[in-house]
């Protein structure tokens, strides 16, 4: 028995055959995973407390950082109390510092998605002087420095014990020539209000001689008497009339 294939049969046979073939030949391509995400990149800050100080006094640095491998800190300043670069630092952390002027602190922090950097200023201020105290006044230095001349009773000649006393006067007159002096003669009780004003002009006249022969200037030294008018003491017995017979020195400037 003979088998017939018809042409119709044999071109479906061949093209199904043809399809298997090229169906088994092809390749089965797989979808690659997605790439790793980048680094992260760092971050930092940086702070100073207090922000101002008086020169001598301390501040604190205080930073926090993340993703960084590395930090460090840089001080920017013509002079600081140590090296001007902390390495090495803690990612988070605090410390003290003593900057002698003002200066600006930079954190910079690395890691391997980059670089970050922040920045505090630590402002020095140098404290005003202590107030110094006032020192005497004219009047408190004149009194201080220059001193009543005595004399004995009815006497107008400078008495031996009273030389170093006018010769400190003069010192003082010559050190401060704007300082112009009225020399008063007084006289204690005893006697009549003529003869003791008579006795206060040679007292007052011989010590005027005496400070212009230590280099007073004349004409910074008046004088004037006033016998028994002005006593310093008003007691009727030796001790308050020595304390009367003197020469007594005011003064304009």
């Amino acid at each position: 028995m003979k088998f017939v294939i018809s042409r119709v049969t044999l071109f479906v046979l061949l093209f199904t055959i043809l399809v298997s073939s090229a169906c088994h030949k092809a390749k089965v391509v797989s979808t690659p995973p997605p790439p790793p995400p980048p680094p992260a990149a760092p971050t930092a800050s940086l702070a100073a407390n207090p922000p101002a100080i008086e020169k001598g006094q301390s501040a604190t640095l205080s930073w926090e950082t993340a993703n960084a491998t590395t930090v460090r800190i840089d001080a920017v300043g013509d002079r600081v109390e140590s090296k001007g670069v902390v390495e090495g630092v803690q990612p988070t952390g605090s410390l003290q510092v003593t900057p002698l002027e003002s200066t600006t602190y930079t954190l910079y922090a690395q890691g391997p998605g980059g670089k970050e950097s922040a920045t505090a200023r630590i402002t020095v201020t140098v404290p005003p002087p202590p107030p110094v105290a006032p020192g005497p006044s004219d009047d408190e230095l004149f009194l201080r420095n220059v001193k009543d001349i005595y004399f004995d009773f009815d006497q107008w000649q400078i008495r031996p014990d009273q030389l170093t006393m006018v010769q400190t006067d003069a010192a003082f007159l010559n050190q401060h020539p704007d300082i112009t002096v009225t020399v008063e003669g007084h006289c204690d009780e005893r006697g009549s209000v003529e003869y003791n004003l008579a006795l206060g002009v040679k007292r007052a006249t011989v010590l005027r001689e005496a400070l212009v022969e230590a280099g007073v200037s004349r004409e910074n030294v008046a004088t004037i008497s006033y016998g028994k008018e002005k006593p310093a003491c008003t007691e009727h017995d030796e001790s308050c009339w020595q304390e009367n017979r003197r020469d007594h020195f005011t003064h304009e400037r």
